[in-house]
């Protein structure tokens, strides 16, 4: 049964958008319905999960708390069920729980909790490149732990493996996905000298780009100290002058 699970990256993979599901309300939605503006989140839990589950969605609180972006203003979360016994009433439990862990005003409209039914999930767990398998012995899944960056038009750009994910990752992941409509001009400079290696699911230097940086970091130095020392020198002959002319410095 091990053999099946795991996670087969499928970068600029398109989520297949037109997918339904149910979310903590009850309300049938399109899974389009969250993209469009902004990058997204992506997680695949069962809320009934009784421990790994919770990892990953302890690490991905931890993760949006630690950065300044701010859940359903910089980018959506959307996290599914792929247990199609869970019900809007186990989704909207788990909602309540992390929301107030995650504790910023206004995140109830960027944070989504679904659940939907065996065609939905596979289409989207497939897609995603998730794979899961159900023992009924322990009556529970067999999974492995992940979360997934799409674009706003829902192609897949980054993968997070494990349950803790580096802050500085996913916000340089939400930047990227986002094609710098988010983010400050530091992270742009961060992007040129770090690159997202799909591998181990970090980000890395690119030595070649910092060294170009530094040399023009360099370079500058090297202009704005000569024209500090022409401007000393300038004031030193002025100086000189007044003392050769009028024997006393006014």
């Amino acid at each position: 049964m091990l053999k099946a699970v795991g996670i087969e990256q499928r970068l600029n993979n398109t989520v297949p958008l037109d997918l339904l599901f149910r979310d903590e309300a009850g309300r049938e939605v399109r899974l389009g319905e969250y993209f469009g503006k902004k990058p997204v989140v992506i997680s695949l839990v069962y809320y009934n999960c009784p421990m790994l589950c919770n990892q990953v969605l302890d690490g991905l609180v931890g993760t949006m708390q630690a950065m300044k972006f701010d859940a359903g203003k910089e980018y959506e979360v959307v996290t599914v069920s792929f247990d199609p016994r869970e019900t809007p009433a186990d989704a909207v439990q788990k909602k309540a729980t992390y929301l107030k862990r995650y504790g910023r005003s206004g995140a109830e409209a960027g944070w989504h909790f679904l659940v939907g039914d065996q065609k939905s999930i596979k289409g989207l767990t497939d897609a995603v490149g998730f794979n899961y398998a159900f023992d009924e012995k322990s009556n529970q899944f067999a999974h492995a732990s992940a979360i997934m960056v799409a674009t706003p038009e829902g192609k897949l750009s980054h993968y997070f493996y494990g349950i803790e994910y580096a802050p500085k990752d996913v916000r340089l992941s939400l930047v990227e996905a986002s094609a710098n409509k988010i983010g400050s001009p530091v992270d742009q400079l961060i992007l040129y000298c770090y690159h997202y290696d799909p591998a181990s699911g970090k980000y890395g230097p690119v030595v070649m780009n910092i060294m170009r940086v530094a040399g023009v970091a360099t370079v500058i130095g090297v202009v704005v100290l000569l024209f500090a020392l022409r401007k000393f020198n300038q004031r030193r002959e002025r100086w000189d002058e007044r003392v050769n002319v009028g024997g006393t410095p006014v």
